[in-house]
C-alpha cells in the first residue's frame, strides 16, 4: 500500500533514503510491508528496487533508524532476476557469515552509495554520479515525487525542497534518538567544521554574495554584503556551538527518583512557639 509522505511523519522518517535517489532522478514510492516502511524505487529497465529494515521480526526501534537495512533489486516479469544490493542487517544466525556492510548497521549513507555505485555499474541511472562529485547529493534538479504531481494548481516544474525534506528527515531522527549518544551523532552532521551543514551553509550564502556582484544594478553590492554579513554570523554560530556535540554526548538521561517509602505522619513533641506581641517603642 503507497503511503503519502507529507501526511505520515513516520514514513518521512526514510526521507534520508528517498531524497539523494530523488536527486538522482529515480522515483520513489513508500509503501507499508510487513511490518514496517520501505522504499519502492522504479528503473529505467522496468526492474524495481525494495529497500527496507528486516521485516520478520518487527523491529523495536524507530522509522528510519533500524539495525540495518537490506535492499534488492526484482523484476516484475523476470523471477530469475534477483540480487541483494545491500544488506547490514544483523544476523539472526550467530554461526552465518555476516556480509561486509553488517558494521554500518542502520547508517544511510553506505545503503545510498552502495546502491549509487551497483546503479551505476548497470547503467541505470538517469543522473550519474559525476567523477569528484559526492556520490549521494546532485546539484541537478531533483525527479518530483509521485504525490507532487498531478496536484491541481501545482505546476509540473514545481520546486522540490529536497534540502529542507533531508534537514526535516535529520530532525525526525533526533526527535525519535534513544540516547545522547545518538543525538551528539546527528549535531554532528551540521556542526562538523569542515562538511558539516552550517560550514557549507556559510559557503553558499559567501557565494550567493559574490554572485550578487555581477549584476549592473548598486542593489547587487549591498545584497552582496548582506549575504556576506549572514555568512559571517552562520560561521560565527558554529564556532560558539563547536563544543556543543561532546556536551550532548557528556549528558545523562534523566532518572526517576526514587520514591521513599511512606510513614505515618508523627505528631510534633512540642507546640509550636507562639511569638509574644511586639511592645510599642517609647521615644524621647
Amino acid at each position: 500500500m503507497a503511503v503519502d509522505e507529507a501526511s505520515t511523519p513516520d514514513s518521512r522518517r526514510v526521507l534520508h533514503i528517498t531524497t539523494p535517489l530523488r536527486a538522482r532522478g529515480l522515483q520513489c514510492d513508500i509503501e507499508f510491508g510487513l511490518s514496517a516502511y520501505i522504499v519502492r524505487v522504479s528503473l529505467p529497465d522496468d526492474s524495481y528496487l525494495i529497500i527496507g529494515p528486516p521485516q520478520e521480526p518487527s523491529s523495536e526501534r524507530p522509522p528510519g533508524d533500524p539495525e540495518g537495512w537490506i535492499a534488492t533489486r526484482e523484476h516484475p516479469d523476470d523471477p530469475s532476476l534477483f540480487e541483494v544490493l545491500y544488506d547490514s542487517a544483523p544476523s539472526d544466525d550467530p554461526g552465518a557469515p555476516q556480509r561486509p556492510e553488517a558494521r554500518h548497521g542502520g547508517s544511510a549513507q553506505p545503503l545510498i552509495e552502495a546502491i549509487n555505485h551497483r546503479l551505476a555499474k548497470l547503467g541505470l541511472l538517469p543522473h550519474p554520479v559525476l567523477p569528484g562529485e559526492s556520490p549521494h547529493v546532485h546539484s541537478a534538479q531533483p525527479t518530483p515525487p509521485p504525490q507532487a504531481q498531478g496536484v491541481p494548481g501545482t505546476p509540473d516544474d514545481a520546486p522540490i525542497y529536497v534540502y529542507g525534506d533531508a534537514l526535516r528527515a535529520l530532525t525526525d531522527r533526533l526527535n525519535g534518538a534513544e540516547s545522547h549518544a545518538d543525538a551528539a551523532a546527528l549535531l554532528h552532521q551540521i556542526l562538523e567544521p569542515t562538511d558539516g551543514l552550517l560550514t557549507q551553509l556559510g559557503e553558499f550564502f559567501e557565494a550567493a554574495g559574490e554572485k550578487a556582484k555581477e549584476a549592473e544594478e548598486d542593489d547587487g553590492f549591498d545584497l552582496s554584503y548582506d549575504l556576506a554579513d549572514a555568512a559571517a554570523e552562520i560561521r560565527n554560530l558554529g564556532e560558539v556551538l563547536h563544543v556543543a556535540e561532546d556536551r550532548m554526548r557528556a549528558l545523562t538521561p534523566l532518572a526517576s527518583a526514587p520514591r521513599l517509602p511512606s510513614s505515618p505522619a508523627r505528631t510534633p513533641s512540642l507546640p509550636p512557639r507562639v511569638l509574644p506581641p511586639a511592645q510599642p517603642r517609647h521615644t524621647r
